[in-house]
């Protein structure tokens, strides 16, 4: 399955951070020229910054999912896709600045305006239809479809016919959200695909769908 395109950034990052020390001299040049240019990008610098400071409330992929969220539980700490301005302004000025949870505390004084825009460069790619997908189908879809959305979950071999290979599929983004809500028995296909439209919210299945256009391949 494709990891998303900040987090394989970063982790890019940190790799070539661990191998820097395991070089000799003529390649630590060469290496120390790689690594200044992966972190000279915005998404790269943001990510670093987002994982320092803001993971602990909002979660490493901005979704909640944190170990602080109990202590908020009356606040949806999920980060929600926004503008880069909406961005800006919570993020220098906390969530009183647009009127949000005033849990969330202003980081103008701590924060430079360089990290605070790498950090909105990073949530822009985190926040993203196709993002918020891919935690909705690794949660409640590889067991039949597979990590890699190829059809091969470890439960596959238990169906005939198999869960489709999602990776190949020819159909439309409608088709997708329909069998996703009603199921395939009620589309015509396998019924050991189950309905999800009561388990899912809508937005939920649009980014699922959304998350397999960038699993297609092109041939």
């Amino acid at each position: 399955m494709k990891t998303s395109p900040a987090k394989m950034l970063v982790t890019a990052f940190l790799t070539s951070l661990v191998a820097f020390s395991l070089l000799s001299p003529p390649v630590l040049a060469e290496s120390r020229k790689a690594v200044n240019k992966t972190l000279s990008k915005p998404v790269v610098r943001g990510g670093i910054v987002f994982k320092n400071y803001c993971k602990l409330c909002h979660g490493e992929r901005g979704d909640g999912m944190a170990r602080a969220a109990k202590l908020y539980s009356m606040a949806n700490l999920a980060i929600s896709p926004g503008t880069p301005d909406y961005y800006f302004k919570i993020i220098r000025g906390g969530g009183k600045a647009v009127k949000k949870s005033e849990f969330m505390p202003p980081w103008e004084a701590e924060l430079s305006e360089e990290q605070i825009n790498d950090v909105v460069a990073y949530l822009q790619i985190v926040t993203s239809g196709s993002s918020r997908g891919e935690v909705v189908f690794k949660t409640n879809c590889i067991l039949c479809h597979g990590i890699k959305a190829d059809g091969k979950g470890r439960a596959a071999k238990m169906y005939d016919p198999p869960p489709a290979n999602l990776t190949k599929s020819d159909k439309n983004d409608d088709y997708k959200t329909l069998i996703i809500t009603l199921g395939g028995k009620a589309m015509g296909r396998s019924e050991f695909m189950p309905p999800w439209g009561d388990q899912l919210t809508d937005q939920e299945i649009t980014d699922v769908v959304a998350y397999l256009q960038t699993m297609l391949i092109h041939e």
